[in-house]
């Protein structure tokens, strides 16, 4: 299924059976929990949206239903306590779970009619191999999975993601707003939305998606740096600099041709077309995808969050 983040992997979250199967396609370990898509509530409210999580929040911490009303529907999972009866095997085994409402009008069709099924949530992980890059588009879904033929894998294809990475992920199980995942909603955003500081991950955080240090990574090795260092070792290597693709915010010399894409010089631009180039670059057989070092500042904390662990 298309989300505006990325696509999933999508089963009833409640249908244990149903949830091992997304598991054994991605090859994802057991005890790496999911995240729970739900519908739209009919009134986006405080009172809509403490009903649309009710199946499987066992408790809504008043500052994770502002958060709810700020960002809901769109680009930010709620980790919050669940209920013991619901998608234990969705959360990995955890007493909490990941929920998000995303804002795909294709998501939400397929949301509302599970709903009318009986589905209370659809447990939607990236659609690809566990560990690797993140599809964007329903062709990269098709590529990691073409193993499958069309009775085992239904592909709704609902154009390119128009945010290109995962949700920002906020801890809501404990007294205040933790950041477990960086995204294009930023730490300063939730913070004015639910008024209270957001705090940094610690050894006590529930285990959470996409929080492993090597992820997002394609076949190619990717390596980080800044511009002037990219620069200075395709200068060493001159006429060597065999088997090495390079994206860059900035122009860079090369003494023999080599696959080349420009980073945009904004955040959430890269962040739309990341994913996507690192399948375009490694789909032409380097073996080294150089990388320059995002700008500092909270805007790029998501790129740079899934480019660090890409490189890992």
């Amino acid at each position: 299924m298309p989300t505006e983040t990325v696509y999933g992997l999508a089963a009833d979250a409640g249908n244990a059976s149903a949830v091992r199967r997304i598991f054994e396609a991605k090859g994802r370990p057991s005890d790496h929990p999911l995240i729970v898509h739900i519908a739209f509530p009919a009134t986006m409210d405080a009172a809509g949206w403490r009903a649309a999580v009710a199946p499987f929040a066992r408790e809504v911490p008043e500052f994770a239903s502002a958060l709810m009303q700020a960002f809901w529907p769109g680009p930010l999972t709620l980790i919050v306590p669940r209920r013991p009866e619901m998608a234990a095997v969705a959360a990995g085994g955890q007493d909490s779970v990941g929920l998000r409402c995303p804002s795909h009008p294709v998501a939400q069709a397929l949301l509302l009619a599970a709903q009318a099924l009986g589905v209370a949530g659809v447990a939607a992980p990236s659609a690809n191999r566990f560990g690797r890059v993140s599809p964007t588009a329903a062709a990269h879904v098709a590529e990691e999975f073409a193993a499958l033929d069309d009775g085992s894998l239904l592909i709704l294809d609902g154009g390119a993601c128009s945010v290109g990475i995962e949700s920002t992920l906020i801890d809501c199980s404990r007294a205040a707003p933790v950041l477990l995942r960086p995204g294009t909603i930023t730490a300063a955003q939730i913070e004015i939305a639910c008024g209270l500081a957001v705090r940094e991950r610690d050894a006590a955080a529930p285990r959470a998606s996409g929080t492993l240090a090597s992820h997002y990574a394609p076949r190619a090795t990717v390596r980080l740096m800044p511009a002037q260092q990219l620069q200075a070792a395709l200068d060493v290597l001159g006429t060597d600099a065999k088997n090495i693709a390079v994206y860059a915010r900035h122009a860079l010399r090369a003494a023999r041709a080599v696959p080349q894409r420009r980073m945009p010089d904004d955040a959430h631009q890269a962040a739309h077309e990341l994913f996507a180039v690192l399948r375009e670059l490694d789909a032409t057989g380097v073996r080294l995808i150089w990388v320059e070092t995002p700008p500092d500042g909270p805007a790029w904390d998501g790129v740079r969050d899934r480019l660090q662990r890409a490189a890992a």
